[in-house]
């Protein structure tokens, strides 16, 4: 079963205006409503640049619980909470055209220095809840994930593959060959140079003067037993 992700990630009670301007959007409670009951496998296809925090970890939370195995397709980007909610998902494939981009929490704020303060601590402590939706996936530390998200960080599908926010790049066909097999099996080198061999045309020299003159001999062979003998008469004497 297909899930979208699409559009700006948006409180439940936001979204209602988005289908009124015919704007791509999802809330949590898209997400929940489309988890089958029967707990079949989904594929999360995920277009999206974010949007609140809160509702990505909601959507987040509500497919890590899932009981089915949930595939993550990144076809486009998945950035800032899409890119967290990317991180439910037990398999994560990227486009080789996708992107992927983490970043600290942003908000509005407004007061006086202690209003400042406040909203500050705040946002340190939302970044290190995010830091850990990318630490259980990647495996990295809080501080690794928190120097990224501080620089912006966009990562190609490749990149995202080398630090570990994917799994896969999809339709790539130069994966590694893997073997699940107790015995021995012949080394795909050694496979090819055989095939290469059977394949190849073999090369028959003929040295035509040579077998001229073996001709030539056995004729001249055959013409001298073909010639009359003279019989020589032995005298006897007594």
């Amino acid at each position: 079963m297909k899930i979208n992700v699409k559009g700006a990630i948006v409180p439940n009670n936001e979204k209602w205006i988005y289908d009124l301007l015919d704007m791509d959007a999802t809330s949590p409670n898209d997400i929940i409503n489309a988890l089958p009951s029967t707990n079949e496998d989904v594929e999360v296809i995920i277009n999206s640049g974010g949007g609140e925090v809160m509702s990505g970890s909601e959507i987040y939370t509500a497919l890590k619980s899932y009981a089915g195995n949930v595939n993550v397709k990144v076809v486009g980007v998945a950035a800032s909470a899409a890119s967290v909610i990317a991180m439910a998902g037990d398999t994560i494939e990227m486009s080789p055209t996708a992107q992927m981009m983490i970043h600290n929490a942003s908000t509005l704020a407004y007061g006086d220095d202690r209003a400042m303060a406040s909203a500050s601590k705040m946002l340190n402590s939302v970044n290190r809840g995010i830091a850990n939706a990318y630490m259980n996936k990647t495996g990295k530390s809080e501080q690794e994930i928190l120097d990224l998200m501080n620089e912006e960080s966009w990562m190609s599908a490749q990149d995202a593959v080398d630090l570990g926010f994917a799994d896969s790049k999809m339709f790539d066909e130069s994966a590694t060959r893997l073997v699940a097999n107790t015995g021995h099996m012949i080394p795909k080198n050694a496979i090819d140079k055989v095939s290469a061999m059977m394949n190849k045309t073999p090369e028959i020299k003929i040295d035509v003067e040579q077998i001229a003159n073996k001709v030539i001999e056995k004729l001249e062979e055959k013409e001298e037993l073909s010639k009359p003998q003279n019989k020589v008469k032995h005298k006897f004497f007594f």
